[in-house]
């Protein structure tokens, strides 16, 4: 990771313990991500994303604030960023996915929760998060019970804000994520002096649904029988999704896609032999976290899909556009936004029915099923995912882990074994 430490020391930053932490980040990027054979070269970008988030992008998002704007933060895919530009704000995730953060949430959280949670609220607590300092506001919502206490204690500090997402997708469950959503609109409106405007939020919607359309044009790409790109770097684009700026991440993914395109055409591939075709489905793979992905591919084997917010939940479904008019702007953000296939939903056919079409559309050989360690929704869920996966001839494996790497060696082990049985 790139050293700003002027910058970290004018924010207030344990400088110190920063590096100690994102240096171990930086070389677990270097081990999995960059010692990857046939990159293609535009991908330099998104490395760069990651290296300068603690750095470049905390520098622009500082002189962008000296003029004005404020800094969203958020926690969950479903707070809409349609909104958050519309008003001249900047959003950015907040996800943790390094284990060196969490001993310091464990001084106030008990141990048997979801490491994403401890990671990211250790780094607020350890004194090295950069965007804690400069936020405005930050943005929670209820998929867990984990993260609905969690904000319990961070919204004390008064520059929180709680989406409440229904469990079911019914009429009254549509009325009150409407209802969430205007309000969250007003809680904007208030913090940046700006009212909403249908122009500006158009405008805001025409961005992110080009945004979507490129992310979804490159995981097209995987549908390849020689993909152009791992599965490691599909990853990499997506976590850089959630935090770089969404006109200059757009340009520089629509710029990638073409190099792929032109890869696809001269038949430069990165699959090695007969690798086995894996879709990751189920928790996320935050920034700091290329722990499954880095497993799966060093193994021989090509992930080709990812069910998961950092893949298919983030980019699918593009917002309508025909709408005149705020109010019907506003209502297409909702219908579009309880899309959005999470676990948290009950009963959750939809979400299965997605595994089964995107299994089928690549053409995978088996699905590994990502469960982050005390994800009681996820892991439960596994159940019935497993069994329609079984019923359609599709073998699958569910791997339980945290963002430790003690039990690397064993789940390589099964890792292995699941990959040998493919093969047979």
């Amino acid at each position: 990771m790139a050293r700003p430490d002027e910058l970290l020391k004018d924010l207030g930053l344990d400088v110190e313990l920063h590096h100690r932490i994102f240096d171990a980040v930086d070389r677990s990027f270097r081990k999995t991500v960059l010692a990857q054979k046939n990159r293609p070269a535009r991908m330099a970008y998104f490395d760069g994303v990651i290296h300068e988030a603690h750095g470049g992008r905390v520098r622009e998002i500082v002189e962008r604030r000296a003029a004005g704007d404020k800094l969203i933060g958020t926690f969950c895919i479903y707070v809409p960023e349609e909104l958050v530009l519309a008003l001249g704000a900047i959003p950015v995730a907040l996800c943790g996915g390094t284990s060196l953060s969490i001993p310091y949430a464990e001084k106030m959280l008990p141990r048997d929760i979801c490491p994403l949670v401890k990671s990211t609220l250790g780094l607020a607590l350890s004194n090295t998060c950069p965007f804690g300092p400069i936020e405005d506001l930050a943005v929670g919502e209820t998929t867990c019970d984990a993260k609905k206490k969690t904000w319990d204690l961070l919204a004390k500090d008064g520059n929180f804000h709680i989406l409440e997402l229904p469990q079911k997708k019914g009429a009254r469950d549509r009325e009150l994520w409407h209802e969430e959503i205007v309000q969250f609109i007003a809680r904007l409106e208030e913090l940046t002096g700006r009212r909403l405007e249908s122009d500006k939020l158009a405008a805001a919607v025409r961005l992110m649904n080009r945004k979507r359309r490129a992310l979804a044009r490159l995981n097209d790409f995987r549908k390849e029988g020689d993909p152009p790109l791992t599965g490691l770097d599909a990853l990499v684009v997506m976590q850089s999704a959630l935090t770089d700026d969404a006109v200059r991440f757009t340009d520089r993914l629509e710029a990638l896609n073409e190099e792929l395109e032109d890869r696809v055409r001269r038949g430069i591939g990165v699959a090695s032999g007969r690798a086995k075709r894996i879709m990751i489905s189920g928790c996320p793979s935050v920034m700091g976290n290329w722990k499954l992905h880095a497993l799966v591919e060093s193994a021989g084997a090509l992930i080709v899909c990812d069910e998961t917010c950092t893949g298919s939940r983030y980019y699918e479904n593009p917002i309508d556009e025909a709408g005149a008019g705020l109010e019907a702007q506003i209502a297409a953000i909702t219908a579009r936004y309880l899309k959005i296939e999470c676990s948290c939903f009950s009963p959750n056919d939809e979400r299965i029915d997605s595994i089964l079409r995107l299994a089928r559309e690549h053409r995978v050989d088996g699905v590994v099923q990502y469960v982050l360690q005390y994800c009681h929704t996820y892991n439960i869920e596994a159940v019935a995912v497993a069994a329609a996966l079984k019923e359609a001839g599709i073998p699958s494996l569910k791997i339980v882990t945290d963002y430790a790497e003690e039990d690397t060696g064993q789940l390589r082990l099964r890792v292995d074994a699941f990959l040998e049985g493919l093969g047979r």
